[in-house]
């Protein structure tokens, strides 16, 4: 079943039937949105690098729909080519590409070593190039499909503490924007979803060597909460589902009002 076989009125974010794959499966984010797209009656192909928590996500999904997970190094090229290769061929194809997946932790851009740079550009930038790659000729040649990249407010904005990492999203909202100019002609969405503070496992790592940051946050946020896992899902199945079906290329803040950029 194509991305836009369901019609343009086929509901807020129907993910029934559809082809799914999903970057960074094992915890947060994805997790939370591998569940919801299982739930919705999509068929999920898994991928992390975490194998343990890859099946661990598994075990909580509902849903009829097929399922594969695949322990891969997304930094690795060949790695992703030969994971992405066994997942559509269980799911009989791919409809919507959601690259999830990615990695950081604050500090003084001065007193972060090279290869904590290299770390923070490859889990986050290169992951979706890789699994882009694997995947475009498939959905050009289908003329139907969705990529929903995930990068971040701090790609936006700029974000203290995290000047390379707010690089490598950067990074990601031009590949969404330039990519969808490209393949707008072969009927492929690309957008992007820029989460603002999460309640995901790198906050929560964040938050026990800083206790006071949830209270800063919450502060900051104008919706006066941090931001759960699902509300990111929800957002990136829109971007993933026909409800989206004559949008592309765009760039959308989850943030509870945080940053409210044009």
């Amino acid at each position: 079943m194509s991305a836009e076989a369901a019609g343009p009125f086929a509901g807020p974010s129907n993910l029934a039937g559809m082809r799914v794959l999903v970057t960074g499966a094992a915890s947060g984010t994805g997790r939370a949105f591998a569940k919801l797209a299982a739930a919705s009656g999509a068929h999920v192909g898994l991928l992390d690098l975490n194998g343990d928590g890859l099946a661990e996500t598994e075990a909580q999904l509902v849903g009829a729909g097929k399922r594969v997970c695949a322990e891969v190094d997304l930094t690795d090229w060949p790695a992703v080519e030969t994971a992405v290769e066994a997942c559509l061929g269980t799911l009989g194809g791919v409809d919507a590409v959601c690259n999830i997946a990615g990695w950081g932790k604050p500090g003084r851009f001065w007193e972060q070593d090279y290869a904590y740079w290299r770390k923070v550009v490859d889990m986050n930038l290169w992951s979706a190039l890789h699994v882009i790659r694997a995947t475009v000729d498939v959905l050009r040649e289908q003329r139907s499909g969705s990529i929903v990249n995930v990068a971040s407010d701090a790609g936006r904005v700029g974000s203290k503490g995290e000047t390379v990492y707010a690089a490598a999203k950067g990074g990601v909202i031009a590949l969404t924007k330039s990519l969808a100019r490209e393949l707008a002609a072969s009927q492929v969405r690309v957008n992007c979803v820029c989460p603002g503070p999460t309640l995901t496992p790198m906050l929560e790592s964040e938050m026990t060597t800083n206790p006071r940051l949830t209270e800063k946050l919450i502060a900051a946020v104008p919706m006066k909460r941090v931001g759960l896992p699902e509300d990111q899902a929800n957002a990136i199945a829109f971007f993933a589902s026909p409800a989206s079906a004559y949008i592309t290329g765009q760039i959308l803040s989850v943030s509870g009002g945080l940053t409210m950029v044009g």
